[in-house]
């Protein structure tokens, strides 16, 4: 298969459904999703709204991000770390080079950088309150 850019929703379910079929086997991060989600189908339809609206600026997303991993986080006994967000960053990275080549590809693993760094330090920030 040769790679091109991602350049359409179809292009970005495919990368959020390539993710999360890999995000569901995984030891470390498989459990956290697999207990919150309880509708796979539904989330994989969110997500790509998300992403279409991050990387597109097309579609309104109509979510909070924030509040869901606060709370799953929290579901967790507060046993999130970095590590957990290192490990869905380099899945999430992983994914976009096995199926894409582009600018909005790189545009999408820079986001996914400073979006889970911006998640983290606000799950950490909510413990405290």
């Amino acid at each position: 298969m040769e790679k091109k850019d991602i350049k359409t929703r179809e292009d970005v379910f495919l990368l959020v459904s390539a993710f999360y079929t890999k995000i569901k086997k995984d030891s470390l991060l498989g459990p956290f999703f697999n207990d919150a989600i309880k509708d796979w189908d539904a989330h994989l339809n969110l997500l790509t709204t998300f992403w279409e609206s991050n990387l597109f600026f097309k579609t309104k997303y109509l979510g909070n991000p924030l509040e869901a991993h606060v709370k799953v986080d929290r579901a967790h006994n507060h046993v999130i770390t970095e590590l957990h967000f290192g490990m869905w960053l380099n899945l999430w990275l992983q994914t976009i080079d096995e199926l894409f080549i582009g600018e909005v590809a790189e545009n999408a693993k820079y986001r996914a950088r400073k979006m889970s760094t911006f998640l983290y330090m606000k799950i950490f920030e909510a413990r405290q309150g």
